[in-house]
């Protein structure tokens, strides 16, 4: 197995392994002071913002990112991986089960948005 930074590759990762990840993370650091729900939102907002940058000029991308290069993939790679964990450890330290919240608004968006023969894109 192809092993990067400690951890193997290429396999699924729960939101809880996740989630106690970032538990121990910040418990052993003492950032569990710091880790209320107001803050981990605004850094979660300042994360999405780096994000944006990422896309902010490039006008539409492809599916599958062919002309980017493997720098410009692994930034994004990064960006998202920050958006992600300080998500799960927002809905962590607020009590929440973010993987069932998720399996549940899309029973909801499902029962909200019915199967149409028309397939045009709509928000959720």
């Amino acid at each position: 197995m192809e092993y990067s930074s400690g951890f193997p590759r290429k396999r699924d990762v729960s939101l809880h392994e996740l989630s106690r990840r970032l538990a121990e993370f910040a418990e052993v650091r003492g950032w569990d002071q710091y880790h209320s729900p107001r803050n981990l939102l605004l850094a979660l907002v300042g994360e999405v913002g780096e994000l944006s940058e990422i896309f902010q000029w490039k006008g539409e991308v492809a599916k599958g990112l062919p002309n980017w290069s493997s720098d410009d993939k692994e930034h994004l790679e990064e960006e998202l991986s920050d958006v992600l964990l300080y998500l799960v450890r927002l809905a962590d330290v607020c009590g929440l089960d973010l993987g069932q919240a998720a399996l549940t608004k899309i029973v909801k968006n499902a029962k909200k948005y019915p199967v149409t023969n028309d397939h045009t894109p709509t928000s959720t």
